[in-house]
């Protein structure tokens, strides 16, 4: 390997830091040396060895990667402008197996450290890819917001914060958000029966659904503005059979409804349903069974007097947040000031989907990515891979400095 420094061969040098900073051209020669023996000392690749990468690349890389860096086959990522460092670790990991991509690694197994540090040289040296064009997905910066939006429809029932004024519609606020997911689910699937949340629903998005239930869940609760006029003391004898699953208080937690605080009518109306089986669950239809309709009434008025709880759900993280903290590493709007470590910016957006998903699920190996991908949700990934995918690519972002 031919990479020099001042004149000198460094091949041990740079396979020990991976430093191929490519097509980077210091101006070393045009200067005079600092007086007191200090020097500065650039580490580049010549065009000679950038040239043999790029005869390389067009022989092995570019039916996947593109001519010019610029990936069009799914999955495949875009190389132009890669930081070198993290390019030549990459082709190692494949070379020794760490990456287990059996295509990559049979592209990979022949070549030796000079070919790899010329590959990484070549294609750093490219011009970057642009971003997703403006009509692409869009990142949604914050599910609680995007909930709230997507709660249009259902303030006329259920109340701007899900706190019902209307006998018969449920309160909403303060619900699991499992719970309101299947819920939702169950009206656009037809198992729950009621026509108009069905066309409601019918056009909602699985993020949209999992948004809307988390921005309820994070309201206060509080109990429905509805009347309750029944016998709650003989309600609160009946409720025994029902402490098991839905709480002493009528709160629970996770796909079990809390029922503190309810609209009477909507118990009642729920109660009858699971009776007569058009609501469809087994324990519920033995246990509504036994009630006559006083019980019933009797039974929904002590839930719907009793003061609900918030669910232990915190807020997550938007994806302005995450992106500050992915940005510590791979720089400002993913754009990498560190050799060894991948820019962001301008990827294809399926391959920072799939790359994302294999952090979570261990398929890819990182203690660091493990860490920091295995609290995200499905809609995290796909926010933060619409995000670094729409980001301008800056070509050059290393600083060199002069020896100490």
């Amino acid at each position: 390997m031919s990479v020099k420094q001042n004149g000198q061969s460094l091949s041990v040098f740079l396979l020990a830091t991976c430093a191929a900073l490519a097509a980077h051209c210091l101006g070393a020669a045009a200067q005079p040396a600092p007086a007191g023996g200090s020097e500065l000392r650039p580490v580049y690749a010549s065009h000679e060895e950038i040239a043999e990468g790029k005869r390389l690349a067009e022989k092995m890389c570019a039916s996947c990667h593109g001519a010019d860096g610029i990936s069009t086959s799914e999955g495949a990522p875009n190389l132009a402008s890669q930081r070198p460092g993290y390019l030549y670790l990459e082709l190692k990991a494949y070379q020794s197996g760490a990456r287990g991509d059996s295509a990559m690694a049979d592209s990979v197994k022949f070549l030796n450290d000079d070919a790899i540090v010329k590959l990484a040289a070549y294609y750093a040296s490219l011009d970057p890819a642009q971003p997703s064009a403006p009509g692409g997905r869009k990142a949604n910066l914050d599910p609680v917001q995007a909930g709230k939006a997507a709660t249009a429809m259902c303030a006329g029932c259920h109340g701007e914060t899900g706190i019902s004024k209307t006998p018969g519609s449920p309160n909403l606020a303060g619900l699991d958000p499992k719970y309101l997911v299947l819920a939702m689910k169950a009206y656009q699937g037809g198992q729950r029966k009621n026509e108009l949340m069905k066309s409601l629903l019918a056009a909602a998005s699985e993020a949209d659904i999992n948004n809307i239930a988390l921005f309820y869940a994070l309201q206060k609760p509080s109990r429905a503005q509805t009347p309750a006029p029944d016998d709650q003391a003989a309600g609160k004898a009946a409720a025994a059979a029902c402490n098991a699953c839905h709480g002493e208080g009528g709160v629970s937690a996770s796909t079990t409804p809390s029922l503190a605080g309810q609209d009477a009518q909507y118990l009642a109306d729920a109660f009858r349903a699971y009776k007569d089986g058009s609501r469809s669950d087994e324990t519920m239809k033995g246990l509504a069974a036994a009630l006559d309709d006083n019980a019933i009434k009797n039974l929904s008025a002590f839930y719907a007097s009793l003061q609900p709880r918030q669910p232990d759900v915190r807020k997550p993280l938007t994806t302005e947040e995450w992106t500050q903290r992915c940005d510590r590493c791979h720089g400002l709007n993913g754009n990498s000031a560190d050799p060894r470590l991948p820019a962001l910016a301008a990827q294809r957006l399926d391959y920072l989907e799939k790359v994302l998903h294999d952090y979570r699920t261990g398929v890819r190996k990182s203690r660091e990515m493990a860490a920091m991908s295995g609290v995200l949700t499905e809609m995290d990934v796909d926010n933060l891979a619409a995000h670094y995918a729409s980001q301008v690519a800056r070509a050059i972002v290393f600083v060199p400095v002069p020896a100490k």
